[in-house]
Parts: C-alpha cells; structure tokens; sequence
C-alpha cells in the first residue's frame, strides 16, 4: 500500500518527467531551427524517452490505485545561443531530476515502501546513463570548439541514436 503523501510525491515526479519531454521536445526544434539535423533527432529519441518515464510512474499510481493528476507546467525555453549551452542545460536538468528521484527513494525508505524502492531503482539506473551520455557530448562539442565542420561532425554521430523502448516498457492501459 502506497501512502498519500508517497503518491503525491510520485506524481509530481510524473508531471517532471512529462516537462522534461517538452523541454527536450523543444530543444529538437531549436537544434532543427539550427540546422542541426542530428542534434534535433538526438532531443526527439530524448523526448520519447523521457515520455516512457512519464508512462512508467502513471503505470505505477493506476496500479496502485491512485487517481492521477496532471499539473499546470511552467512554458520552456526555447531558445538557445549554441549547441554546448543546449548540452549544458540539459545535463543541470538532468542532474535536478537526479536529485527529485533520489529524494523519492529516501522518502521511499523512510516510509518502509518497499514497492516503491524497488519501482524508483530503475530510475537511480536511468540517470546514471542520462548524466553520463551528456557530460560525453559536452566533453566532444568542447574539443570542436565553434568550428563549423566539428559541429557537423558532432552533430551527424548525434543523429545516429534511435529510440529504444527499455525490456519490458510500458503496457498499455486496458480501456475495458
């Protein structure tokens, strides 16, 4: 049995989740707006990602019986001054939801949640690789600097990531 005060938690996360995926939906346009054809699809694949997330934690509440709820979100940005400031913002956001996942997991412990620990464990995993894939890329569009045929050059490998939905994803809701 999942506490109030737990489902509540959770379900801010899920409305994150679901502003992470507008975020990177609008970081696909402006790196589209760019010309950065590879970078746009690396934020898409992103998108659907983080969209997989938000279907997990909503899986989780219906599950537990909870009656979800969706909350207003603030707009996002949707203008950027280069490729590295676009990377830099995404790994601050990632690094926040890092936070928010872990402070779940110790409210997770200290309500003795045992299914919610183990639910969250999955997320702990994800952004490990999260943070990581955007302190590489960081690191990359660093060593090119502004020049115009590294960027390129960055930003065709970053156009080479399709999306993968994670084992076992997210079932769909029967709707009888």
């Amino acid at each position: 049995m999942i506490s109030a005060k737990m489902a509540d938690s959770l379900n801010k996360q899920m409305n994150l989740e679901l502003f992470s995926a507008h975020l990177y939906l609008s970081m696909s346009s402006c790196a589209n707006e760019m010309g950065l054809k590879g970078t746009a699809t690396w934020f898409l694949v992103q998108y659907q990602e983080e969209m997989v997330h938000v279907m997990k934690f909503y899986r989780y509440l219906v599950d537990q019986g909870i009656n979800v709820g969706f909350l207003a979100s603030k707009a996002v940005p949707n203008s950027y001054a280069s490729l590295l400031e676009m990377f830099e913002k995404t790994l601050a956001h990632e690094r926040m939801i890092t936070s928010c996942i872990n402070n779940l997991l110790e409210q997770a412990v200290k309500e003795k949640d045992h299914a919610s620990q183990v639910f969250l464990q999955w997320f702990i995993t994800e952004q490990i690789e999260e943070e990581n894939n955007d302190r590489d890329i960081i690191a990359r569009l660093k060593l090119v600097g502004t020049a115009g045929q590294g960027l390129l050059m960055v930003d065709a490998e970053l156009g080479q990531r399709v999306f993968t939905p994670p084992p076992g994803g997210t079932q769909p809701i029967p709707l009888v």
